[in-house]
């Protein structure tokens, strides 16, 4: 799939990309490699607001005003459940963008092994990725995405892409022998 044609969004359609996935699987090297180039999008992260004493609401704030302005939006967290997503789909609807998952297929061993070779503030506590993963529901179409894609790991800086017709969960039991 072409990184700068079928992801990047048309100019007459308003996008909130809500990512989904472990920490170190993938999500801001995705967004770095794949969608900032092209200028198109308002990047809203926690990890950019740790400092702030409500994160969440600081996360919303921002995702508001980008939206009301016009402007796409990409939210890198791990959204690991239904509830987590829901506000953030509700927002996009309210502002009548197109809500789009990113789904960061990545096993706990694969993550963990990422975030060891992190350093700093980036590299996060070994059990918050196994916390993550306890915790993470894959996405459906009836949380209210209009586009889920899967994404994966596919060597240095790039990705294997692939829009899900269905949804995840049940994509990846069709795949099992």
């Amino acid at each position: 799939m072409s990184l700068h044609g079928s992801l990047c969004r048309t100019l007459d359609a308003m996008q909130l990309i809500i990512f989904i996935g472990l920490q170190a699987s993938g999500k801001s090297t995705f967004y770095q490699t794949a969608l900032a180039p092209s200028g198109n999008y308002v990047y809203v992260s926690k990890d950019r607001l740790r400092n702030n004493a409500h994160p969440g609401q600081r996360q919303a704030q921002l995702i508001e005003e980008a939206l009301g302005a016009g402007r796409s939006v990409v939210v890198d967290n791990t959204n690991p459940t239904k509830a987590d997503r829901a506000e953030l789909i509700a927002l996009g609807r309210r502002f009548g963008a197109e809500v789009i998952g990113y789904c960061f297929e990545s096993s706990v061993g694969g993550s963990l092994e990422r975030n060891r070779q992190r350093t700093g503030r980036a590299r996060v506590p070994d059990k918050a990725v196994y916390i993550t993963a306890h915790r993470l529901t894959w996405p459906s179409y009836d949380e209210g995405f209009d586009v889920i894609y899967r994404v994966q790991i596919a060597g240095e800086m790039s990705f294997k892409v692939e829009r899900s017709d269905k949804n995840v969960e049940e994509a990846e039991q069709d795949e099992r022998p």
